[in-house]
């Protein structure tokens, strides 16, 4: 076929063999069909691997970058990514082009698109001191020669070389007394005394890594090109099944890696027609020679679905410590509330550390990291991140799997303003808080807590406050308010890649371009997502059937509270308070779980409560006594007291929301204001928040005895079976967890719940600081029908030591 290709199109591309840097599109579209598909591998007299590119590029050189543009998808996401890195570290450590050299390599750059399309995100020609282009091919490297004289960029150098012998010092200056960042270092725990101004502050390989046969050597040589701060990133095709790295916990997440197998045989098999080679062994001993910072797997879907990556990482060894043991350590203080031991003097002392500290509790993310350490792997991509706030977790784990990807609170449904009211946080308090949508997270925050541990099994949870947080680092005001105050944001995806993901851990910034369509194309956007999104619509479904839509736009714009009321009681309560609605709607355990998040064991509370009331009245309890009154009248209790007492539009954002889908310049969460984000914005802000992506049982048994000020487990209490004792264990912890005077607050579906005697057993004094009789409203919620406080007042005898909890594995091999 490829004589055949060849004898058909030999007229054609006569007159195609001028030297053009911009052939037409029509024979721009031949020229690859016929270097791609047809003509026949004839420069491989000198069975090299320059002669080989030259057979493949010399004939369509000049129309490269006008045939990759479809097909070469995820470039200028890569760039942005790797712009927003460097760009945040020149910010972060105040370097200016007075004071650094910055220098960034293109491995493979070819044709030089890739430095002219970074001018979208960053002034090359001022903002780098020098730009290497390596590339293998004559034919490309001559067209970017063009392009550079073309643009005028007198920084960028086009080598004509192979990568594995490139090296710095033949074309920069090495300063004295570095390191001369020559042969490629292979020690994990070598010391390296490299200035901050030796080696490339960026290295980009662009769909060049699956064309190079001999990759080990060229990946070996990267680490000693790259400044000890620097950024790798990597664009290319790849397929991989998901079995293969589903135990790394290095990787930063696996989602979307899975090829199948049809995709993975029928890619690997096409690709490798051109000498592209897709083989799993290329992105597996490049996330093994470096820590990932970011990891991205989609698919380019205008091309029948091709695999493709984005990744970036960061030296293995993290260089922000001279020792690896030291980050690691510091990390566990910041998550265990344990001091940190600064090591001095010591050049091998992880193992010393270990032993030193063995009676004290060692986190997870410790535990992780040793294992790493110990097998000479990257600590996972945790460790890695601009910022520490996410705490390391397995995300295949079942219990996180569960929950398929989809949290469910897009906003928090306990009012802060009585959280304030009640714990009046100050500055030396340390928090242990249930995440949820982050909501409350973030005004304990403004209150200036010390120290905020954040609680979530849920991981999409902890990725929404962790969005929040990032936008908060990164975004101006009006674009924090766009997503978060409307829920909805056209340019949401292109803030994400190029301001938030700096300050975003690689799973969850992931999910977010995964589902960026939330803030962009979603017709009721954020707040139309997530489990609670169910009950928000079931109402508008019945205002739709009842035929008072029209009710709810007057209710929003009553002027006074007794407006409001006439609206409620006439033309909405009779629709969303039927029986009719309760019965075959509100009261399906199904819609109940889903939609509102409420377990069995919290509606038995409810129904228990409601036949108690019921005795208590001399209600006939074969008339009334069902789950559909129960929570007929539980909903009641609810919303009548909250219409009666608050003024929805001006000051309730909780139901605001759920009316009209978005928040209002008037009413919305503290955290929304204009003040909240000048101050939560400031660098170190949020420096004392610690985000956990696990039960709470596991959180507090991990912390320092006597260390926490305050734990808010919101109605989690509720959860537990009350014959299990599950519920006194946890106690029993948070007692061990908390100083004497600390404090519980929880809220209850219950009065006075069976849980508070355990409490009481367990060294706690009780406090009921708000109950639901008699028609009371007890905040803007008012979805409970308690809140309490619990105080401790004595230690509980200590627990014998519990083996998974204390200290990590032995790791007496790392001694050097």
């Amino acid at each position: 076929m490829d004589s055949l290709g060849g004898t058909c199109f030999s007229s054609l591309f006569k007159k195609s063999t001028k030297k053009t840097e911009n052939p037409s599109v029509l024979r721009s579209v031949w020229l690859f069909i016929y270097s791609c598909f047809l003509k026949p591998h004839a420069g491989d007299a000198k069975r090299n691997q320059q002669d080989a590119l030259e057979s493949f590029y010399k004939g369509q050189a000049g129309a490269y970058d006008a045939t990759r543009k479809t097909l070469l998808k995820g470039r200028e996401d890569m760039l942005a990514l790797v712009a927003a890195q460097i760009l945040f570290k020149a910010k972060r450590d105040g370097q200016s082009p007075d004071n650094k050299r910055r220098i960034w390599i293109d491995v493979g750059g070819g044709t030089g698109w890739n430095i002219e399309a970074m001018s979208q995100y960053i002034d090359v020609p001022q903002f780098f001191d020098s730009v290497y282009l390596v590339d293998f091919s004559p034919s490309l490297c001559e067209v970017a020669r063009k392009r550079f004289a073309r643009l005028g960029w007198r920084n960028v150098k086009v080598i004509c070389q192979d990568a594995r012998k490139f090296r710095l010092e033949d074309h920069e200056p090495v300063s004295q007394g570095g390191h001369s960042p020559g042969s490629p270092d292979f020690g994990y725990f070598t010391p390296q005394n490299r200035p901050e101004h030796d080696g490339a502050d960026l290295i980009t390989m662009s769909y060049s890594l699956s064309m190079i046969p001999d990759y080990f050597s060229v990946i070996d040589s990267l680490p000693s090109l790259l400044a000890h701060n620097g950024i790798l990133g990597v664009v290319d095709f790849y397929v991989q099944s998901q079995v293969d790295v589903s135990f790394r916990n290095y990787t930063g997440g696996v989602v979307n890696r899975h090829v199948n197998f049809f995709g993975r045989t029928f890619w690997r098999a096409w690709f490798d027609i051109d000498r592209v080679a897709l083989e799993p062994g290329r992105r597996d001993y490049l996330e093994y020679r470096f820590g990932t910072v970011l990891n991205v797997n989609s698919r380019n879907y205008v091309l029948a679905a091709i695999p493709y990556y984005i990744w970036l990482g960061a030296h293995k060894r993290p260089l922000s410590s001279s020792l690896p043991h030291e980050i690691v350590e510091k990390v566990n203080a910041l998550v265990t509330e344990s001091p940190y031991l600064h090591p001095k003097n010591r050049s091998n002392a992880l193992s010393r550390a270990v032993e030193r500290a063995a009676p004290e509790i060692r986190s997870k993310a410790f535990d992780a990291a040793v294992a790493n350490l110990s097998s000479n792997l990257p600590l996972p991509s945790f460790f890695y991140q601009n910022h520490h706030y996410r705490i390391y977790y397995d995300d295949q784990l079942k219990k996180h799997t569960q929950f398929n990807d989809e949290y469910i609170y897009a906003f928090t449904w306990e009012d802060t303003r009585v959280d304030e009211r009640i714990l009046k946080l100050k500055s030396d308090d340390v928090v242990l808080a249930i995440t949820s949508a982050g909501d409350n997270i973030l005004s304990y925050a403004l209150q200036g807590s010390a120290r905020i541990h954040a609680v979530d099994l849920n991981p999409t949870q902890n990725h929404l406050l962790e969005l929040k947080v990032a936008a908060y680092s990164s975004l101006p005001y009006e674009d924090f308010w766009k997503i978060f105050g409307e829920g909805k944001h056209p340019e949401f995806r292109s803030l994400l890649i190029s301001k938030m993901s700096p300050h975003l851990s690689s799973r969850a910034f992931q999910y977010w371009l995964n589902n960026h369509h939330v803030f962009t194309k979603h017709k009721g956007g954020l707040y139309d997502t997530g489990g609670s999104k169910h009950a928000i619509r079931i109402f508008r479904w019945i205002s739709r059937v009842f035929g008072c839509r029209s009710a709810v736009k007057e209710l929003l714009a009553a002027k006074t509270l007794n407006e409001q009321r006439e609206v409620w009681r006439n033309k909405i309560r009779p629709a969303l308070l039927s029986r009719l609605v309760s019965k075959f709607v509100v009261s399906q355990e199904s819609f109940l779980w889903t939609a509102l998040g409420v377990p069995k064991n919290q509606l038995a509370i409810i129904e228990a409560e409601h036949a108690v009331s019921d005795a208590v009245r001399g209600a006939n309890p074969r008339a009334k006594n069902t789950r559909s009154h129960a929570i007929w009248e539980y909903m009641v209790n609810t919303l009548d007291p909250v219409v009666q007492s608050t003024h929805i539009a001006a000051d309730n954002p909780y139901y605001l929301v759920c009316l009209d889908g978005k928040f209002s310049r008037q009413c919305h969460p503290d955290y929304l204001s204009r003040e909240a984000h000048a101050r939560l914005s400031r660098p170190g802000a949020l420096d004392g928040l610690r985000i956990h992506t696990d039960e709470i049982d596991e959180v507090i048994a991990r912390v320092a005895p006597g260390t926490l000020t305050v734990a808010v487990v919101m109605d989690s209490m509720d959860w537990f079976d009350p014959g299990s004792g599950a519920a006194a264990a946890q106690i029993t912890k948070l007692n061990r967890a908390l100083r004497l005077g600390g404090r519980v607050m929880l809220r209850s579906a219950g009065l006075r719940p069976w849980y508070i005697k355990e409490f009481e057993r367990h060294g706690f004094a009780a406090r009921c600081h708000g109950a639901r009789e008699n028609g009371a409203c007890i905040d803007r919620v008012n979805m409970y029908a308690s809140c309490w406080v619990m105080t401790k007042r004595e230690n509980l005898a200590p627990p014998t030591p519990e083996p998974e909890a204390m200290g990590g594995p032995e790791i007496t091999s790392l001694e050097i």
